[in-house]
């Protein structure tokens, strides 16, 4: 009986240890929750405190990385102007155009800090109009125009806006450093309460371990005398051993796998670095193959359409002239051809106007007739209240054509084409980095075939195209965006396979008093009546063909041109002939430039008209060099030529100095 009451006296006792053990279990396993969040917490937190430590120390080394840039590419300019060696000229180009990335990261990582966006920009725009003063030297050093370029490289170094931009440099610094400071503030005091949680946790840990070998060692003695319960504590022990073990082979495996993928990805990396390479050759190669057939074919019509004029013009024929037509027609798609070509390289300036998307659109329906065939359908729909926009209509009009000219090759050349106009107002960084305000939304839409996603992401990419060879050069629609960009705008692509493409074309809406241009302003004889002036004109040009073209195309308009070849010799032709009424000078020529003429000579000559031709301007900034005076695209047409020199003569200030004492008299 005693012996009964000791064994009951036992499981009672080993109960209880049981109770008590589960117990402690349980507060263990809530503090040790408990513990791992505050641990977590900590963590991300000094995580968040260090990223945005990283964060200033980016935008340090990227200010810094700008200046030391900018330095080198003006010291690499003055190289250029000095020594005249075209690798210097080169290494500031490359330097410039990196400075230039560097300015846009600034922006991008800056952009969640207002004071620090605000002075980004600031620097973007120093960096833009220094450029402007830099690229006017290295545009004279090209010429020849070493004196010049060194003037200008001189006053460059010299100008408020080189103090201006180091200062601003010195104050994203400052207030990153300010930042910074408190960031570094932030990050010890994470830290600091990081390893408190992790010391706490650590003793919590001690304890715990503590009291489980108490706990286990007090109910192992009190099992002891079980040898099944002794048992299965030893194949869980071995259980839990084999499991570990297989953890650890299996980690093992995943390791050696990680490293085999990242092998694999950098195998990978490369070879698709080489397939765009050879894609980015292959395209160049179309391109020239591209513009190498097209010039051909021009070129043949006009050969051919010359020789068979002037054999009928010997055999007294009428079919001269249209034989002539046919070769003035390739000549002009050639030229055509070659303004694109500019546009997509930069290098033919912009000639913005007043532009009325609406009336441009429905003045293109014959051309959009002839140009995509009696199988598609074109609908207009005008909704923007006439609104204008100023950009260069040139430029535009091309834009519309090649995007419908695309939407039939995807239409396989019969459905419906859509071109609408449309207002939208957009709010701050609602698209992008475009400003709020109005915009006139154009869009061309077709029921083609339409793109997949793939093929979506690269259409803006020069030389992409998904033609056949001989079919595209892919320079269309990255012309098309560099065209929008540089007026300020959006270019916006929708499409889905089997449902057509939308392409939407977003333009700053113009609300000034200029003239809005009609579509025929420029292409020939303008509709409306004016009285023509028949007036002494000036021609500076330096090129003796173009020179006696030009020359001759003014007298056959009833104009008296005087031949001037060098920019040197027009003040004293001018000094000769006071009955001088306008000026036709070329853009680019060597010595001094045609702006350069004219503001050399304007402050004698207040009362002579000025008429700019120019068939490239390289860099040369036209809104600050042409000084709002007319500009005459070459080549032209004699229609083109009488309607420029008109208007240029009705901005007379009035009659020349002998007209008005003969008045007085």
């Amino acid at each position: 009986m005693v012996a009964g009451l000791g064994q009951d006296n036992e499981q009672g006792s080993i109960s209880v240890r049981r109770a008590l053990a589960i117990a402690l279990a349980l507060v263990a396993a809530i503090g040790l929750i408990a513990l791992t969040v505050l641990v977590t917490n900590s963590n991300r937190q000094r995580d968040q405190a260090l990223a945005a430590q990283r964060h200033s120390f980016e935008v340090m080394i990227l200010v810094r990385t700008l200046q030391s840039t900018m330095a080198d590419a003006e010291l690499s300019l003055g190289r250029y102007v000095v020594n005249l060696q075209p690798e210097f000229g080169r290494v500031y180009v490359d330097e410039w155009r990196r400075a230039g990335f560097a300015i846009n990261r600034l922006r991008e990582v800056t952009r969640d800090n207002p004071e620090q966006a605000r002075l980004a920009a600031k620097l973007r725009h120093y960096y833009d109009e220094r450029g402007h003063m830099l690229s006017g030297a290295a545009l004279r050093t090209r010429y020849d125009q070493k004196i010049n370029g060194l003037a200008i490289f001189d006053k460059a170094g010299k100008v408020a806006s080189v103090k201006e931009l180091n200062d601003t440099v010195e104050q994203i610094i400052a207030l990153e450093n300010r930042t910074l400071g408190a960031r570094i503030k932030d990050a010890n005091d994470t830290l600091d309460q990081s390893n408190w949680a992790a010391s706490l946790l650590l003793s919590f840990a001690v304890i715990l371990l503590t009291g489980a070998a108490f706990l286990g060692f007090t109910v192992i003695q009190a099992m002891a005398e079980r040898r099944t319960a002794r048992k299965d504590a030893d194949d869980v022990a071995r259980r839990a051993q084999e499991l570990e073990e297989a953890v650890a082979d299996r980690t093992r495996e995943l390791r050696l796998a990680n490293e085999a993928l990242l092998a694999e990805a950098a195998d990978r990396a490369a070879a698709e670095a080489q397939l765009r390479q050879a894609q980015k050759m292959d395209a160049v190669g179309q391109l020239t193959g591209g513009i190498a057939h097209d010039f051909n074919n021009m070129l043949a019509v006009v050969i051919g359409g010359l020789e068979l004029a002037k054999r009928r013009m010997a055999d007294g024929s009428a079919e001269a002239g249209r034989h002539i037509e046919n070769a003035m027609e390739g000549a002009s798609r050639a030229a055509a051809l070659t303004r694109r070509l500019l546009a997509f390289a930069r290098a033919e300036p912009l000639l913005p106007e007043a532009v009325s998307p609406d009336s441009l659109i429905d003045g293109m329906h014959d051309l959009l007739d002839r140009t995509l065939g009696e199988r598609i359908s074109v609908r207009t729909r005008f909704d923007s209240e006439d609104w204008s926009v100023w950009v260069d209509r040139h430029q535009l009009e091309n834009a519309l054509l090649n995007l419908a000219v695309n939407a039939r090759d995807a239409m396989d050349g019969e459905g419906t084409l859509t071109l609408a106009t449309g207002m939208r107002t957009l709010s701050p960084g609602e698209l992008g980095d475009m400003r709020a305000g109005d915009y006139l939304a154009i869009s061309v839409a077709d029921t083609g075939c339409g793109m997949e996603q793939s093929v979506l992401d690269r259409v803006f990419e020069p030389f992409f195209t998904t033609k056949p060879v001989g079919k595209g050069t892919g320079l269309g629609l990255s012309q098309i965006f560099g065209f929008v960009r540089q007026s300020m705008g959006e270019i916006i692509i929708t499409s889905q396979p089997g449902f057509g493409t939308t392409v939407t074309l977003l333009l700053p809406r113009f609300t000034g008093a200029q003239r809005i241009v009609s579509p025929a302003s420029e292409t020939g004889f303008s509709g409306h009546s004016h009285r023509e002036e028949h007036a002494t004109i000036l021609v500076v040009e330096d090129d003796p063909r173009v020179l006696n073209a030009t020359v001759e195309a003014l007298a056959e308009l009833g104009h008296s041109p005087i031949a001037c070849a060098s920019p040197d010799e027009a003040e004293a032709l001018i000094d000769a002939h006071s009955d001088v009424r306008l000026i036709l000078s070329d853009v680019v020529m060597p010595g001094t430039t045609g702006p350069e003429l004219i503001a050399s000579l304007q402050p004698r000559h207040p009362h002579l008209g000025v008429l700019f031709v120019t068939g490239y301007a390289g860099e040369i900034d036209e809104a600050a060099a042409f000084g709002g005076h007319d500009v005459l695209r070459k080549p032209f047409t004699i229609g083109a030529l009488s309607n420029a020199v008109q208007a240029a003569l009705a901005k007379t200030s009035g009659p020349p100095p002998f007209e008005a004492a003969a008045a007085a008299e």
